[in-house]
């Protein structure tokens, strides 16, 4: 769990980031940008021990989906959304990864569906009163392309390792950003306009720290710690970034959201976190006092 939180404190910072150093490039570029240096980052830890070449095919399929697929939407959607409006529509996530695990697992989670519900109403909690875009609608089906793409990998890359204790994580990850960096390479070879594209230094660094940081090193950390927690857990994970994503960029990049609202929600998410937690620890005891 120490993996996800961490995680969710880089991203907060990554919204403003897109938004204001980078929304005047082509949003396909940037994806293929961020998702190059993340596989330049992870090379040199690639193994092929205990990896056959069924799964070593699906983790280029789950990084084209959950890295190309979610990067070219959500860095898209900058066109149309503030960087804390694109945080907040990423409320659906966790309802997503939770139903898509049940989808692998054939069966409904009562407990891990109504904390990722809670989850969504904390979130949605902070938006309620402001003043909404006119490009609201597209934007907000763009972000949740980005979501499905993003929650239907994590969950797939939990079930394809789920009986491959003995993989690493770090020595397969690469393979994951191969997949995404193919896709949104593609998409940017025919879309972007070459003949425009200049990039500033404050720009160039900027793609630099996603593309390791933010994006290499914490997809990394996001999926290995989605190995070690319950799917309900994963799902509350997947919104606990969006209050603090509105903190940042209320705080350092000078956007604008009611602050009671954020409390409220904030705390809302926090009870569903809680939620998610019981509920996995009371499932396990159950299971370890049957055995």
């Amino acid at each position: 769990m120490l993996y996800l939180l961490i995680v969710s404190l880089v991203w907060a910072f990554s919204f403003g980031l897109v938004k204001n150093n980078l929304g005047d490039i082509s949003p396909y570029f940037v994806a293929a940008a961020r998702l190059g240096i993340s596989l330049i980052v992870f090379l040199p830890f690639f193994r092929w021990r205990g990896l056959d070449r069924k799964t070593a095919l699906q983790l280029i399929l789950i990084g084209a989906i959950q890295y190309g697929g979610m990067y070219i939407a959500y860095t898209y959607a900058f066109q149309y959304l503030k960087a804390f409006e694109v945080a907040l529509f990423t409320i659906f996530t966790p309802l997503y990864v939770t139903l898509i695990h049940d989808y692998f697992q054939r069966r409904w989670n009562r407990a891990g569906l109504a904390a990722a519900l809670l989850a969504i109403l904390g979130t949605a909690v902070v938006k309620v009163g402001t003043d909404l875009p006119s490009t609201l609608l597209a934007g907000f089906l763009v972000v949740q392309i980005s979501n499905l793409c993003f929650a239907f990998g994590q969950v797939w890359y939990r079930e394809v390792l789920a009986d491959k204790e003995d993989v690493k994580d770090r020595r397969i990850f690469a393979l994951p950003y191969l997949g995404g960096a193919a896709a949104s390479g593609l998409a940017a070879l025919l879309f972007t306009d070459w003949s425009t594209l200049v990039l500033t230094s404050s720009q160039g660094w900027t793609l630099l720290y996603l593309g390791a940081i933010s994006s290499g090193l914490c997809f990394f950390l996001w999926n290995a710690g989605a190995r070690k927690v319950d799917a309900s857990t994963l799902a509350v994970f997947n919104d606990l970034k969006i209050p603090l994503a509105v903190v940042v960029s209320l705080v350092f990049f000078g956007e604008q959201a009611n602050l009671t609202n954020l409390l409220i929600g904030s705390l809302i998410v926090v009870a569903a976190l809680a939620l998610s937690e019981w509920t996995s620890r009371r499932r396990q005891l159950q299971l370890s006092q049957r055995i």
